[in-house]
């Protein structure tokens, strides 16, 4: 069958945009490989709107349920989503090749790794992977010291010294959120040129709490239960320099998972999909993007979950209109 249209991933964005494609009655597929969004790895979430507290497991399986509650249709008992757990999208192409053709004509289809569907429109919300820093000690101390997500988990740092990985936006924007918990925050960096942005790097180089270390390259996290310090190498002087740390804040970068749509999609230098912010369309016709796979300035929960119902509102005109 020809489904009206096709959710690739899950996650906040995906489960946003399930429950709101129930709601207006599309005939959805909804093919997610699992439910679990970068901030699943996190023990307390404190910034889910509606929610003081929770664990990112627990958030992920509440909307796993969230949004299979909608599976069949209240009023007629009909399937109204159609779940496909655990099946990876490899391609996503065009049945209708005639350029001419208008575009609400065009039938996508959609190739996974255990079959292929079609759909008259797709929402795209596979999100990103976040780069990992690999070095000893990073896997053994992960979540008890090493993180990635200081929006997440700053707060549970209150008073601690504590270090961040990176030189890019990232990188400076979560050394000033620490900055309102921590006692003191150094910012490592592997060269000496940042990316960020030359303001963003000022204001916060100019706090007092705040050690900007250029040439240092991470080598060892070690600790106990939890992380105690935070070893890197001096690309100059070749030394190492161990710091006394009980947190580890890495600002790597993220990879956003959108190789099966580059083919289709435009994609930005980074592999983001490059998105209009208004009703998060594509560059091509009957195709939407939200949440971390896109070239939105933010990449939060709260702000996935709504970019994927603002997708589903356009995606309901443009079907219906």
């Amino acid at each position: 069958m020809t489904y009206d249209l096709a959710i690739i991933g899950g996650g906040p964005a995906g489960a946003a945009a399930a429950v709101y494609a129930a709601r207006k009655r599309l005939r959805t597929i909804v093919i997610a490989k699992d439910w679990l969004g970068q901030s699943s790895v996190s023990e307390k979430i404190e910034n889910w709107v509606g929610t003081p507290a929770i664990s990112g497991i627990e958030l992920s399986k509440n909307l796993e349920v969230h949004a299979k509650t909608y599976a069949k249709d209240a009023v007629s008992g009909a399937e109204i989503l159609t779940f496909k757990d655990g099946e990876s999208c490899i391609e996503i192409g065009k049945q209708n090749s005639d350029k001419s053709a208008n575009p609400k004509d065009h039938i996508f289809s959609i190739t996974t790794n255990k079959g292929s569907y079609e759909a008259k429109t797709i929402l795209i919300v596979s999100g990103s992977s976040r780069r990992q820093l690999d070095i000893k000690g990073a896997k053994e101390f992960e979540h008890k010291g090493l993180t990635y997500c200081a929006t997440c988990d700053g707060p549970m740092y209150d008073g601690q010294d504590v270090a961040v990985v990176g030189g890019g936006n990232a990188a400076f924007e979560s050394a000033a959120q620490l900055l309102a918990y921590c006692k003191s925050v150094t910012l490592l960096n592997r060269s000496e040129i940042f990316k960020a942005d030359p303001g963003t790097i000022e204001k916060v180089g100019k706090n007092p709490k705040v050690k900007i270390i250029v040439n240092a390259v991470p080598k060892e996290v070690t600790g106990d239960k939890f992380v105690t310090s935070f070893t890197y190498t001096d690309t100059i002087s070749k030394k190492d320099t161990t710091l006394n740390v009980t947190g580890i804040f890495v600002e790597i970068g993220a990879i956003p998972n959108t190789d099966f749509a580059k083919n289709i999609i435009s994609l930005n230098k980074t592999n983001h999909v490059v998105t209009d912010p208004k009703n998060q369309r594509t560059t091509t016709g009957g195709i939407w993007a939200a949440g971390d796979c896109t070239d939105g300035l933010y990449h939060q929960n709260n702000i996935a979950a709504g970019d994927a119902v603002k997708a589903i509102e356009d995606i309901y005109f443009y079907l219906h209109t």
